[in-house]
């Protein structure tokens, strides 16, 4: 940092960046240039090191003066400045359940044989992937009936079972497949969506822009909800609300009265799950929050990591037109508000909760890269949001294609992204 590095980018030939990562023993990433359909590949060169290196980089060592290392069982952490800081190392903050997860998704991405790019597209070009989506799926269902078996064993007490996680973490399918399993155990629970709880448009926060803020706990009735789960808990007859999305506001009339057995837990989905402020006058211990989040077990090679809110993105890119109607263009406007509302609501309540669950699966790249192309592909250069879409295909370049999508199972995750699921039904999808 001292000596001030240069960092300089030098154009290779494939053929010529393939033979340096060779010679230097980096196999596989020799084989991921090897697959690029590129004449040439940015190389950058630090003294008599040189990388590849999936990003933009920085023109030398100088800047890299503040940062934090931190040792863990698992490995490392190291921590930069970033926007929040303000330019400062941020503070380290313990989050043992995410660390227990990462060494979870690594240990996946060993019994699949699939810790990079090329180990997946090896997987399709010799036929094996059929195998690894089996297992890939397989080890989702076991983790699922694993949370199931556990709540049933403790269900004199866990009666309210909070799902929460940030955007296209596939909230939606996990609490469905919770719900199989949870009936395989004997149980018959009851989704309660906390939509219904928006308080009255008129009474809705705003942004300071002026637009309604739906994500901010106060945009919902709190009082209401723990008033209604307390009386249902207690085994009394509660009619729930249903919020009108026409009209903005909430109605009774037409609604069944809802009473529930001791065999019925109530299944709540929605993005304050895990902030107990939402069910502050229900016991902790009558309660089990479970966090879902796609922490994306593939790496791009031993230096370059996927990071998780563009496989997250891709997802969304990919059901917002399959199901809504928007564009790439319209889906990456948004994202910086959904980013700027899962780091104010979701992430700073995740060590809460109870058990984390990773939807991420290994192949999904592979399924959903055939879908995002041509709509990031649309996105013109005269737009601000041109640029992250030519990044988001510059990645999308690594993976081959799934050949047959109906080795995807119907109750998949992945399905509520790319349609089919066995859980949606025409209009419900949206």
């Amino acid at each position: 940092v001292q000596e001030n590095r240069p960092i300089v980018k030098e154009v290779f030939s494939r053929d010529e960046a393939v033979k340096l990562f060779k010679e230097t023993k980096q196999v596989e990433k020799a084989n991921l240039i090897a697959s690029l359909k590129l004449p040439n590949v940015s190389i950058y060169r630090c003294g008599g090191y040189c990388d590849y290196l999936y990003g933009a980089m920085i023109g030398s060592t100088g800047h890299l003066g503040k940062f934090a290392l931190d040792i863990f069982e698992s490995g490392v952490l190291l921590r930069t400045p970033d926007l929040k800081s303000r330019g400062e190392v941020p503070p380290s903050v313990p989050q043992p359940k995410l660390s227990e997860v990462l060494t979870e998704a690594k240990n996946w991405a060993d019994i699949l044989r699939c810790r990079y790019v090329t180990d997946l597209n090896r997987a399709i070009r010799t036929g094996r992937i059929s195998e690894v989506i089996r297992v890939s799926e397989a080890l989702q269902e076991k983790h699922i009936a694993e949370i199931a078996d556990y709540i049933a064993k403790h269900c004199r007490k866990l009666r309210l079972i909070l799902i929460a996680g940030p955007s296209s973490s596939g909230k939606t399918s996990f609490a469905q497949r919770l719900r199989v399993q949870m009936q395989v155990m004997g149980l018959r629970p009851v989704s309660i969506s906390l939509d219904n709880y928006f308080v009255n448009r008129e009474e809705t926060p705003k942004t300071p822009a002026g637009a309604y803020d739906y994500e901010c706990l106060e945009a919902l009735d709190v009082g209401l909800f723990n008033k209604d789960m307390l009386a249902l808990l207690k085994g009394e007859s509660v009619v729930l609300p249903r919020y009108n999305f026409v009209t903005g506001e909430r109605e009774w009339e037409g609604q069944e009265p809802l009473t529930l057995e001791k065999s019925q837990p109530i299944i709540v989905e929605g993005i304050h799950g895990l902030n107990e402020k939402l069910t502050a006058a229900i016991p902790r211990d009558y309660k089990f929050k479970i966090y879902v989040s796609a922490l994306t077990q593939l790496n791009i090679d031993a230096h370059n990591r996927i990071p998780t809110t563009d496989a997250r993105l891709i997802r969304r890119l990919v059901r917002d037109y399959q199901f809504r109607g928007a564009s790439a263009l319209k889906t990456l406007k948004q994202w910086p508000d959904v980013r700027q509302g899962e780091e104010k609501y979701i992430f700073p309540y995740q060590e809460e909760a109870d058990v984390m669950f990773n939807s991420a699966m290994i192949y999904e790249l592979a399924v959903l890269r055939r879908y995002a192309v041509p709509m990031l592909e649309a996105v013109t250069p005269d737009v601000p949001e041109y640029t992250k879409a030519r990044r988001l295909l510059d990645f999308c370049q690594y993976f081959l294609d799934l050949p047959d999508e109906d080795d995807v199972p119907n109750n998949s995750i992945l399905r509520e992204f790319i349609g089919k699921s066995v859980f949606f039904k025409g209009e419900d999808q949206v």
